[in-house]
């Protein structure tokens, strides 16, 4: 059995409790080293195989599997591995050689970041929605989904892997909003060294160029970070729902 896994966005406590239960007792570990803390995997057996896919192939990802197919083995992504976690095509190669598989969550880094400001993304009259996505570059984005249309929904968004290019990721944004709006960029969400910038669409390619941030970051944009708010229904005393009637 191959479990992957989400490790979480950096902090090795972020890891679920069930995760951390399967890392404990896996015989093989295939970890994202470039993503994923070390520290993981100290909670290991003393006698776990461990593979660093930082530098390995699709191919040889799937040949150190097929060859310990007899064995539990955990592929451990960065956050959420189901988010840009590339999990489809190894789960693809799986399926051919007959070996079974289970996808156990983590916390990804759009929450992560979320939590770092203490901003809430969905704000009644505000939006509802939350929009996850990135800019065009060495992979492309279907042109449905360019950034520009996307940003002209007005939603709450979180982009991922397009911090070095945030120039092009503002002139983008701009355009869809229509308007100065706050943003905000949340480089290695919870690991110890984590930076937060907080701007607008005005000055956060600057502030970025400032700080040096080129990598590992999320950018969260929309009113929700700085704005005007409804409050919930939820909580109003003169809303009623199965769990509680509401005063008068």
């Amino acid at each position: 059995m191959v479990y992957f896994i989400g490790a979480g966005p950096g902090d090795v406590d972020l890891i679920t409790v069930k995760g951390r239960e399967i890392l404990k007792r896996a015989d093989i570990v295939i970890y994202a080293g470039s993503l994923v803390a070390k520290e993981h995997m100290s909670f290991c057996k003393e006698d776990v195989e461990i593979y660093n896919s930082a530098s390995m192939t699709l191919d040889e990802v799937i040949e150190v599997i097929e060859k310990n197919k007899d064995k539990e083995i955990v592929r451990l992504h960065t956050g959420d591995p189901s988010i840009y976690g590339a999990i489809k095509e190894q789960m693809d190669e799986l399926d051919k050689i007959g070996v079974s598989y289970e996808v156990v969550p983590g916390v990804s880094s759009f929450v992560a970041a979320a939590g770092a400001i203490k901003k809430e993304f969905t704000l009644p009259s505000v939006t509802q929605t939350v929009i996850l996505t990135r800019v065009e570059g060495r992979t492309p984005v279907p042109e449905t989904e360019d950034l520009e249309k996307l940003a002209s929904i007005g939603a709450s968004m979180a982009i991922f892997l397009s911090i070095s290019m945030i120039d092009k990721v503002v002139e983008k944004l701009k355009k869809g909003y229509g308007r100065n709006v706050p943003i905000a960029v949340v480089e290695r969400a919870t690991w110890e060294d984590q930076r937060i910038l907080i701007g607008t669409l005005d000055d956060i390619s600057e502030k970025v160029k400032e700080c040096g941030i080129k990598k590992c970051a999320q950018i969260l944009v929309g009113d929700f970070i700085n704005c005007e708010y409804e409050k919930s229904l939820l909580y109003d005393k003169s809303f009623s729902h199965m769990f509680r009637k509401g005063q008068e």
